[in-house]
């Protein structure tokens, strides 16, 4: 089990990489480097990306030799300490390609269990409009110094529902029916392009539902912490991610199930 002494050490360790990778991409937004692509030509990857993931594996490697590494640009590392850390060193790429700003830098840090890997801090930065949000497992969210807690929704007819497309072009039909068969029953679906800041978004009460699948461990493992942590319900189910009211989750879980 992590003490708090080194629960409240992984937190200040995650906000310290955040702000780091988050210096690294704002001084190269608008000039970004190459660009290539991964799984399609709808995933690029640019010398942003692993520039700010070059940082934060560095910082991590002097700070937390033992612990085990996961990132998205390819960084990955075994520990023994039996914590590891998660790592999206740009979230929301396409966003940030386009000079679109809306885009994070998310640090997660999870303890190895019987269940499998927990993660246990959570850190989004959103370096443009310099806020940073954070959560540690049992600590409460929080927005600055701000202590976020998500307001009660009871009713579908009031939440404002984020959302996300796959890489997979086809794909995306099928997200797209499942938004179409909501929209009529919300107050507004918005897609914002980043997994992690719009659960921290849930957090902050500025959206109030979340649903995306084929979405990534880095994409989801610090915004999970903070919605979480802000009252948020947050279910996982094979590569899909659902953040929803308490009161409202059981309500939505059915209508998004062809999402996996």
């Amino acid at each position: 089990m992590v003490s708090d002494a080194e629960l409240d050490d992984c937190r200040r360790i995650a906000e310290e990489a955040a702000r780091l990778g988050g210096r690294e991409l704002l001084r190269r937004f608008g000039d970004h480097g190459r660009v290539d692509y991964k799984s399609a030509s709808t995933d690029p990857v640019s010398e942003a990306d692993r520039a700010s993931e070059a940082c934060i594996v560095e910082l991590l490697c002097e700070r937390r030799p033992d612990d085990g590494i996961l990132a998205e640009e390819g960084s990955d590392r075994v520990g023994r300490s039996g914590l590891r850390w998660v790592l999206d060193p740009l979230d929301g790429t396409v966003n940030y390609l386009s000079g679109m700003p809306f885009w994070c830098v998310s640090v997660a840090c999870e303890q190895e269990t019987a269940d499998g890997w927990q993660p246990i801090v959570g850190v989004v930065h959103d370096p443009v409009h310099d806020e940073l949000f954070q959560a540690a497992r049992g600590r409460g969210a929080y927005l600055g110094e701000t202590r976020l807690a998500r307001p009660a929704r009871t009713a579908l007819d009031e939440v404002i529902l984020a959302t996300g497309y796959a890489y997979d072009v086809a794909h995306r039909k099928v997200q797209a029916a499942v938004v179409t068969d909501l929209a009529g029953d919300v107050r507004g679906v918005r897609m914002f392009g980043s997994t992690a800041l719009a659960l921290s978004w849930v957090a902050a009460g500025r959206c109030d539902a979340y649903v995306e699948d084929r979405a990534f461990r880095w994409d989801w493992a610090a915004g999970l912490v903070i919605a979480t942590e802000a009252g948020a319900a947050v279910e996982l189910h094979g590569s899909r991610v659902l953040a929803a009211p308490p009161e409202l989750i059981d309500e939505l879980r059915p209508r998004v199930g062809a999402l996996g």
